[in-house]
């Protein structure tokens, strides 16, 4: 179980990137496709979700792994890997404590398994390794908490498509009126002018979710819900691009063309997940 050394993805150049450095026609291309994706499952059989969420942080753990290589990291994969199925399929079957039970399970394998490399660098890897299991799975198992009592489908897409707005919402203002940079170490092309763009965007755009879905709650619930999720869509934003200037890397991967990795679409909606849990349950 040597440490996975990161080796950064060969990709193309985009050809068409936009102010804000991205290729705005593939990012969309494939921003359209993963909705579509979600809303099929979501529609046609709710248990699929859990089945995509599962897909999605075993590819998230392992860009992770890969990436935590660079500062030789041993962080053993299978272990991780296991734990992030068990943990969506626990949290659809047995809610919240099957959740919880399996993320203790998927963190005790991951110490038990370091302990064939020996003793140098273990609490580095196990912190690393407990960093990983909470940051993607566990985080993501709430997304499955979600969706699965009866109106699931409505919640998922109401916090899903509010942190789409976050993203949109941002960039469309920052390109336009950015002037003034929230963190210019760690994410340059960030202002606060695109992030006052989301707030608002999102805010609003909570309300019309709120009369749609929940036409029972009043309408400051959405706009409390769209603004808790549009600085929480950031604060994630932020953290990963944290995590990638501390590791010295770019994206965490390739895999979606005009987005990076897996994890530069999970970084938002991770955190806002967690979030949106919590406030349906004390708002609806």
């Amino acid at each position: 179980m040597a440490a996975m050394r990161y080796t950064p993805p060969a990709t193309k150049p985009d050809r068409r990137p936009g102010k804000a450095g991205r290729n705005l026609p593939a990012a969309i291309g494939v921003g359209v496709a993963l909705g579509a994706v979600i809303l099929a499952c979501l529609l046609v059989y709710r248990p699929a979700f859990a089945v995509l969420v599962a897909v999605a942080t075993v590819l998230g753990v392992r860009e992770l792994v890969r990436a935590v290589g660079v500062v030789e990291a041993r962080v053993p994969l299978v272990p991780l890997v296991l734990g992030s199925v068990a943990m969506q399929a626990l949290a659809w079957h047995a809610g919240a404590e099957g959740l919880a039970v399996t993320f203790l399970f998927t963190v005790l394998g991951c110490l038990v398994w370091r302990l064939a490399d020996g003793a140098a660098g273990y609490l580095r890897d196990a912190a690393t390794s407990v960093f990983v299991a909470t940051y993607v799975p566990f985080l993501a198992g709430y997304a499955v908490l979600l969706a699965q009592p009866d109106g699931g489908a409505k919640r998922v897409i109401a916090f899903v498509a509010l942190v789409v707005c976050n993203d949109v919402a941002g960039y469309a203002v920052g390109v336009v009126i950015g002037r003034h940079p929230m963190a210019p170490t760690v994410s340059p092309k960030k202002s606060w002018e695109g992030f006052s763009g989301s707030l608002l965007g999102c805010a609003g755009v909570g309300v019309l979710l709120f009369r749609w879905f929940f036409a029972t709650q009043p309408a400051w619930h959405g706009a409390a819900f769209g603004a808790a999720i549009a600085v929480t869509a950031t604060l994630g934003d932020l953290f990963e691009s944290m995590i990638k200037r501390d590791l010295g890397i770019k994206d965490m991967g390739s895999l979606l063309p005009g987005h990076g990795g897996i994890m530069e679409r999970l970084d938002s909606l991770l955190p806002a997940a967690a979030v949106s849990y919590l406030l349906f349950s004390v708002l609806t």
